[in-house]
């Protein structure tokens, strides 16, 4: 079927026409910025994963990524790179995250949950659930690295046996002693978060 240019209102610059219907504009709009500068030119963060950078955790070296310092708003997840030394096991680990490895250089394995996983090297991605406990193996002669993505950011908290009561049992522990006039009661609640993943705050505070 021919097709024909369409009939612009007066004043609009020509667009350029295509065999499929629709008008292409003749300039492509302009991207937005993703942060600007003081000058007003578009700029973005970066750095390096460098070895140097890392701070013994774990078990292992680890340079925080994700976070970084400075940044303006917190990220919902956080990522960090890791580097083993040849024949060395990272520390047992369990939270209420999930984690990605994406290997950069190295041979390796990892013990998920007391299982003993096939090995993995460098390209590979290695997906592990959450609240299953992981220690990884370098299995290589070389430093084993990677990068390893975690979410949420911040590990939930976790609720303890005295915050398993029902609301029933609250109530009698709370109101009830204030209708009796002896004061507000005595439950408690207490919440805990793993290290692993908080020590982001720490790490802002020394680069301030």
């Amino acid at each position: 079927m021919p097709f024909t240019a369409p009939i612009l209102p007066p004043g609009e610059p020509a667009a350029a026409v295509t065999p499929y219907g629709a008008a292409t504009p003749t300039t492509p709009p302009a991207r937005r910025a993703h942060r600007t500068g003081v000058t007003g030119v578009a700029m973005a963060n970066r750095f390096r994963i460098d070895r140097s950078s890392a701070e013994e955790e774990f078990g292992l070296a680890c340079q925080r990524l994700i976070p970084w310092a400075g940044a303006a708003e917190e990220p919902p997840v956080g990522a960090m790179a890791c580097f083993l030394r040849p024949g060395g096991d990272s520390d047992p680990d369990c939270h209420d995250q999930d984690e990605v490895m994406i290997v950069l250089v190295g041979t390796g394995s990892v013990t998920l949950d007391g299982r003993l996983e096939p090995p993995f090297g460098a390209g590979d991605i290695v997906v592990l659930p959450r609240n299953q406990e992981h220690v990884v193996h370098n299995t290589g002669d070389a430093e084993l690295s990677w990068v390893s993505l975690y979410w949420p950011l911040r590990e939930p908290a976790t609720r303890t046996d005295t915050d398993t009561r029902t609301d029933t049992d609250t109530r009698t522990d709370t109101d009830a002693d204030i209708e009796a006039g002896t004061g507000a009661g005595t439950g408690t609640e207490t919440h805990q978060q793993s290290d692993r993943h908080n020590h982001h705050e720490q790490n802002e505070e020394i680069a301030a």
